[in-house]
């Protein structure tokens, strides 16, 4: 009965694919404990008639797992279990300790039969978009008017914690797959975490503390690579909910892969940057390097590059790859289109 509770906290609640899941992760005393909570040890030992101190074990087991949370990192006095099946995901494969190809081909076949249709249906119903685009930094660095909260390398600066775990999704596919084919996730790990998201991969041990220097040091060789800085859909640079910038492909990145599988368009899940790509035809080759980089299909090849203005999401990977410069990106929505 305990796996059937947590999978349905989880919204999955028929889902045997989901359930093999938590039992890799727990087992049947183990998933006792996670579905009494959210509570204390003393208080979930109470309800269960166990041992407080076997309860602090499990629970302790299960923090270092990715599956429970502690609502303060260092005193773990107050636990809840994931929130929603995103944060089980990232948790449980963010990790430099996760090594399991069984266990991440687990999640690629729930996340292709089931999880990434049902998470792009529901998302794309929202009012409001939870992510948007940043773009390149390569690509606005000596534009005018660009925004502090559209600067990624201005927004890291002011971060005071800053950490870095492998990719969730890249994980899923290094280990369950043929890996990425942007960029190698093993020899660089490319999720960077913020403030307490931050607080919570150096107290697991799950990624390693960073400086700024540093960070900005994978943001660029990111955009080399032609991922794609993604953040949360505020104006607020250094925010509690601020907790993690990624740096997304299509081939792993949940948003795109949720966007497939649910049959519908990428844009009603995640919000185009305030920028536009345009081509500059009398310096275009037509070499084809952007219409190949570009990951939400916005450029085609004619005698020259030409920029789809409905697709393009102003992330910069084609600015960032034009050796010839012939593809710019310019400001073409205002600064009220990044929400306070």
């Amino acid at each position: 009965m305990s796996y059937e509770i947590l999978m349905a906290r989880l919204g999955f609640p028929d889902s045997e694919r989901l359930r093999r899941i938590l039992e890799y992760l727990m087992n049947e005393e183990e998933a006792k404990v996670a579905a009494a909570l959210p509570g204390t040890a003393e208080e979930v030992a109470e309800k269960l008639g166990m041992d407080a101190e076997r309860v602090k074990e499990i629970l302790e087991n299960l923090f270092f797992k990715g599956v429970v949370f502690p609502k303060d990192f260092q005193k773990r006095d107050y636990w809840r279990f994931a929130k929603d099946l995103v944060q089980l995901h990232d948790a449980t494969l963010a990790s430099v300790h996760m090594k399991d190809p069984e266990y991440a081909k687990m999640w690629k076949e729930f996340g292709e039969k089931e999880a990434h249709a049902k998470m792009g249906q529901l998302l794309a119903m929202a009012d409001f978009k939870v992510w948007r685009v940043v773009p390149a930094y390569g690509a606005i660095k000596d534009l005018p008017d660009v925004l502090p909260q559209e600067n990624i390398v201005e927004m890291i600066k002011a971060q005071e914690k800053i950490a870095v775990v492998p990719c969730s999704c890249r994980n899923v596919t290094y280990l369950a797959g043929d890996g990425c084919k942007h960029t190698d996730e093993m020899s660089l790990w490319h999720c960077i975490q913020f403030g307490r998201g931050a607080e919570y991969v150096i107290t697991r041990g799950s990624g390693r503390e960073i400086t700024a220097d540093e960070a900005i040091e994978i943001i660029m060789k990111a955009e080399e690579d032609g991922l794609v800085h993604t953040w949360p859909n505020t104006g607020k640079i250094v925010d509690r909910r601020v907790t993690v910038n990624c740096n997304c492909c299509e081939d792993c990145c949940e948003f795109f892969l949720s966007a497939k599988y649910g049959n519908v368009p990428i844009e009603s899940l995640l919000e185009k940057s305030r920028y536009l790509a345009y081509v500059d035809e009398d310096m275009c080759i037509a070499c084809g390097v952007c219409e190949e980089r570009c990951p939400f299909e916005a450029i085609t090849l004619e005698d020259v590059a030409k920029v789809d203005e409905e697709k393009c999401f102003g992330c910069g990977v084609c600015v960032v790859g034009c050796e010839q410069e012939a593809i710019k990106l310019k400001a073409i929505r205002p600064p009220e289109h990044i929400p306070p």
